[in-house]
């Protein structure tokens, strides 16, 4: 079965190609996917697979029953949108939408997607089950995920798995993690409220401003001196905006942050640390506050069973030199995470750096570029896994 689900995609690579140059052209913004689930519901249509679109707003779902008796159904997501970046790599299929950019690799994703649907639609009568492909919109505004379940996308689906391009692996590569994969992000408003006052006389005011910095610093001290080194908390100040004259204390400052971590029992600690600090500090100063902490994504934490069955493929398919275990987790997000409290799950990461170039840019870059020869890899490991995993027991 491998061989032949290799020569099919060998022979759809052009095809591929064309696919995922077309949708990079072509980008949209989040929950603006419109064309882009038309171009792909078209696809799936195209090689006699049910497409419903409109699923999470802006979201599609292919549905396509194996000849088994396996009354399982398996997910495969991928994400479809694109970012608010202007793209400088003057490639010849370069985004045709000013500011608007695939920096993110969704094209990729979306034509390993439908590669792999293709691929499934020719061996359909050796499926023994049910295979549901999640296209999702808004991935990059951690919203998407939310909108397809609440849209029933995840009904009935007893796994799923996922992937994201990687620009420091390798192209033909894989990297597999057990456990933890991303961060949980959650985010973070605080208001510190003072009193006005004139600046030459900062004794009679309440000085918004400097206790907004002593907030800040508080808090980045705190966290390498109270927090377990073992369970990284990572919290960004991303915005101020306070004041309305350089001769005027400001009374009033907002700061806006991310706060990302790994582990559970952290996150639900982290509101509650950042209050005893933010009131502590406003308390000694004489100072107000108000603090907002919005729960975003929880963390990716690949199921065990899953990401063994994604091994295996990968390994069989392309060798166990090809197949990297990540050391480490990242503290990037992904709201993949909120499939897996619907079900058990894995994401793995597509190696799609090109491997005769000094420099392969990162992700969210205006220059990022993939090595094309991945989206063989992707759909190969996906179809295959897909296989495999009915052919486990349940």
């Amino acid at each position: 079965m491998l061989t032949h689900i290799k020569d099919i995609a060998i022979q759809l690579a052009p095809r591929l190609i064309e696919i995922r140059r077309h949708i990079h052209s072509h980008p949209e913004l989040s929950g603006q996917e419109y064309q882009t689930s038309a171009f792909v519901a078209g696809v799936l249509s195209s090689c006699g697979i049910h497409a419903e679109e409109g699923v999470g707003k802006t979201g599609v779902i292919g549905e396509l029953q194996g000849k088994g008796e396996d009354t399982r159904i398996l997910g495969i997501r991928t994400d479809m949108d694109a970012l608010p970046i202007a793209e400088r790599t003057e490639l010849g299929f370069s985004s045709r939408q000013s500011g608007i950019m695939h920096a993110c690799g969704h094209d990729v994703h979306t034509t390993v997607g439908l590669g792999t649907a293709m691929i499934l639609s020719q061996i359909v009568e050796e499926l023994p089950g049910k295979v549901r492909f999640l296209f999702q919109p808004a991935e990059e505004i951690a919203q998407g995920a939310s909108w397809m379940v609440k849209d029933g996308a995840m009904d009935k689906i007893d796994a799923i798995l996922g992937l994201h391009v990687f620009p420091s692996i390798p192209a033909g590569s894989i990297g597999l993690r057990y456990g933890a994969l991303t961060a949980a992000a959650d985010e973070l408003e605080i208001i510190i409220i003072g009193e006005s006052g004139h600046g030459a006389r900062p004794h009679e005011a309440i000085d918004a401003i400097w206790i907004a910095s002593q907030v800040i610093t508080n808090l980045q001290q705190a966290i390498s001196r109270t927090q377990n080194p073992l369970r990284p908390v990572v919290l960004s100040i991303g915005k101020i905006e306070g004041g309305r004259a350089p001769n005027v204390i400001a009374d009033r400052v907002q700061l806006l942050g991310t706060v990302r971590s790994l582990h559970p029992e952290t996150r639900t600690q982290l509101p509650n640390w950042i209050e005893q600090i933010v009131a502590n500090v406003c308390h000694s100063y004489g100072a107000k506050y108000e603090l907002n902490y919005r729960q975003g994504v929880p963390s990716v934490q690949n199921d065990y069973a899953i990401t063994q069955i994604l091994q295996s493929a990968a390994e069989e398919a392309w060798g166990g030199d090809a197949v990297q275990i990540l050391p480490e987790p990242s503290l990037g997000a992904e709201d993949f995470s909120v499939y897996l409290d619907h079900a058990p799950g894995s994401m793995f990461r597509l190696g799609v750096g090109f491997k005769d170039r000094m420099i392969n840019y990162p992700l969210h870059h205006p220059l990022f570029d993939v090595d094309e020869s991945a989206i063989v890899t992707g759909v190969v490991t996906l179809a295959y896994a897909a296989y495999k995993y009915f052919s486990h027991g349940a």
